[in-house]
């Protein structure tokens, strides 16, 4: 498997268990706000940075993304 493809699941993963959402729901998220294709284009200097960085860094494009929507 690819080592960005495998980031992007563990980033899933960890959003899905600290906001104790379903899966499908981190997924729809994810890919509603392109989050999982920043994960993907950033993972150079994402995967260094730490898990609760990267969440953090998720939230803000989720929540904007969001805030646009309502």
């Amino acid at each position: 498997m690819n080592i960005k493809l495998e980031f992007l699941i563990y980033c899933i993963e960890e959003y899905k268990r600290l906001h104790g959402i379903s899966g499908k729901e981190t997924f729809r998220l994810f890919e509603q706000s392109g989050a999982g294709q920043y994960i993907i284009d950033h993972y150079d200097a994402l995967h260094t940075a730490g898990v609760e960085y990267t969440l953090y860094d998720i939230k803000g494009i989720i929540s904007a993304v969001e805030t646009k929507l309502s």
